[in-house]
């Protein structure tokens, strides 16, 4: 089996552009949400999926107010550095400082993503205003 590259995770998360917006989902050209993007990436990438996704509201970060999606990507991803981000990069933002994080996205470049918002396709767009609300940045597990 031959490495996974950054070429090859940013690859794979354009070939997601276009798919529409759905909650929970993580069908490529069906529907996905940020996470559900994440997740067929990695099913796409790597293979199964490392845990099961347990149901969440759209609400769910800050009904709990605690930092699920940044202890599900430690548990997954490698910590990057968010001052020095590359290609195949999982970023996760917080959509308000001091919020919770809950929002994910695929760097294509330092700064370029791939993600998937509420009420719109999977697009990719220039990291620009969302930079100031990178949270953590993660490596996929095993990329050379």
């Amino acid at each position: 089996m031959r490495s996974l590259t950054r070429d090859d995770i940013v690859r794979s998360a354009r070939g997601w552009i276009g798919t529409p917006y759905q909650h929970q989902a993580s069908l490529r050209g069906v529907g996905c949400d940020c996470i559900g993007l994440v997740r067929g990436l990695w099913r796409e990438l790597i293979g199964p999926e490392p845990e099961p996704m347990q149901p969440y509201s759209p609400d769910w970060a800050e009904a709990g107010g605690l930092e699920t999606l940044i202890a599900l990507s430690e548990r997954h991803f490698r910590a990057a550095d968010v001052n020095a981000i590359r290609a195949g990069d999982l970023l996760v933002f917080r959509f308000r400082e001091n919020a919770v994080a809950k929002h994910v996205g695929v760097a294509t470049d330092g700064a370029h993503m791939v993600h998937a918002h509420d009420g719109a396709r999977v697009a990719e767009v220039a990291i620009g205003v969302w930079r100031r609300r990178i949270a953590r940045a993660f490596s996929f597990p095993g990329v050379a």
